[in-house]
């Protein structure tokens, strides 16, 4: 059974790890973990989400990265934010993404947010098969500028 919880500093290079066990992620993360421990500690300042891990038997398998945000629209609805949704490559398919995600609905719920929303490239389509079967509907086009 997975066992979700709080990140901490410490579990910051399996994460990376995690983010960089991919096709995209490959190209994009891993390194010198500096700027990773900045970013966490940046992130725990600020306080309006949590990076979440999914353990089992001491191992990191799993994690995610859900923030909740005020907003006017949708008559003043708070929503969950997901993002860098990941599970390690050798246990994908036996429902620790499903674990994942009902661990995050639950958070978002416990947080008053009436709406849980996440972005995926549009590259991954077996995570959008998955998002599917979970109920999310592909509801808008996301745009992105990298700033120099």
């Amino acid at each position: 059974m997975t066992q979700w919880r709080s990140a901490t500093r410490a579990d910051v290079p399996a994460i990376v790890a995690l983010l960089a066990d991919d096709v995209l992620g490959a190209a994009r993360e891993g390194g010198e973990m500096a700027p990773y421990l900045a970013a966490f500690d940046a992130m725990q300042q600020q306080g309006a989400g949590t990076l979440v891990v999914g353990e089992r038997g001491g191992r990191i398998v799993a994690t995610y990265q859900i923030a909740f945000l005020h907003g006017l629209s949708l008559r003043g609805a708070r929503r969950a934010q997901i993002e860098a949704v990941r599970v390690v490559a050798d246990l994908r398919g036996r429902g620790i993404g499903a674990d994942l995600m009902a661990d995050a609905e639950a958070r978002a719920r416990t947080a008053g947010c009436r709406l849980l929303q996440l972005t995926t490239n549009k590259a991954r389509a077996r995570a959008h098969a998955f998002y599917d079967r979970l109920g999310f509907t592909p509801s808008h086009i996301g745009y992105k500028r990298e700033l120099d």
